[in-house]
């Protein structure tokens, strides 16, 4: 006989159950550390939570209220007699402006769009060209890009108006538009991201005889949708507030959100118009993020490049 045929065969052996009182007590005292950390975090983040709820909760309560319950002191958190009046009031003031209400929203409405699709644009191909092509200069403009992160828009407002004087953009459309296309955290953000996508599948293609162009839109862009999703949403809703009354002066030309400030500045007697106003800007730039986060965790969830 052979030695596989004489070798006696495994026989499985079940695990006993832990009766050693000491072993059982250190697994319940685990056990219960991880339930505690788990309450622990989720009242975090619920307190967490509801204090960032609780500006959002402030404005809507304060858009239904009666002027004369928005100067009760101690303020309340609800309104004992909601009204609408302030969105009607809202609608009137701005539509005795010297401008259609509908050009303002027109006006928002045109430079959100052209500012969003031009940054995701130009941001994607500046980012591909600097994550994916070796030229002279590269980590040094790298490296400038990481430093301008920590700078405010603020610091080049006065060399920015210059320029745009030179450039004759002054109380123009183009000034709202061009200045807010070139986004360092939206070319930081997408650099980031194509980093990540295999360098073979770069030279495959150049193999097959694809250009540049063709390997940055149809093979590198298609699979960044988590990151164009998420610069989109920045872009939209820093486009949508974007007030320009120091370089606009054309009544036709201003946006939505320039001309609710200058009501606003009219005094006490217009804070419920103000409230009112704060939450139709606070509507659209909700529901892009609501869309385009649901497109970003269905790619994150169904995608991915391994090399």
């Amino acid at each position: 006989m052979s030695k596989a045929e004489t070798k006696p065969a495994k026989v499985k052996r079940k695990k006993k159950p832990v009766t050693d009182p000491k072993k059982l007590k250190a697994s319940n005292k685990r056990a219960g550390r991880k339930i505690g950390g788990t309450i622990a975090i989720f009242l975090f983040l619920t307190i967490l939570g509801l204090f960032m709820v609780l500006p959002i909760w402030l404005m809507v309560v304060n858009s239904i209220k009666p002027v004369n319950e928005m100067f009760i002191f101690p303020p309340k958190w609800y309104t004992l007699n909601p009204t609408f009046d302030n969105f009607r009031d809202t609608y009137r003031v701005l539509g005795q402006m010297w401008v259609p209400f509908s050009r303002y929203v027109f006006n928002s409405a045109f430079v959100t769009i052209a500012v969003t699709v031009l940054q995701c644009v130009f941001a994607s191909m500046a980012a591909f060209c600097l994550a994916k092509i070796k030229f002279p200069g590269n980590k040094l403009i790298n490296g400038i890009i990481v430093l301008a992160l920590l700078y405010n828009s603020n610091v080049i407002y006065l060399m920015q108006y210059m320029v745009m004087a030179e450039l004759n953009m002054i109380n123009r459309m183009s000034a709202l538009i061009l200045p807010s296309v070139a986004s360092t955290m939206g070319l930081f953000l997408m650099r980031q991201s194509m980093s990540t996508v295999p360098d073979a599948m770069i030279e495959a293609a150049k193999v097959d005889g694809a250009s540049l162009f063709t390997i940055c839109w149809r093979i590198v862009i298609p699979n960044q949708k988590p990151a164009l999703m998420t610069m989109a949403i920045f872009a939209f809703q820093g486009a949508w507030n974007i007030t320009g009354g120091s370089v606009v002066y054309d009544e036709s030309l201003k946006t939505l959100p320039t001309v609710i400030q200058q009501a606003a500045s009219a005094g006490i007697s217009r804070q419920g118009v103000t409230m009112a106003a704060a939450v139709i800007l606070f509507v659209p730039p909700v529901l892009f993020f609501i869309m385009a986060q649901s497109q970003v965790m269905e790619t994150m969830a169904h995608s991915g490049i391994k090399d």
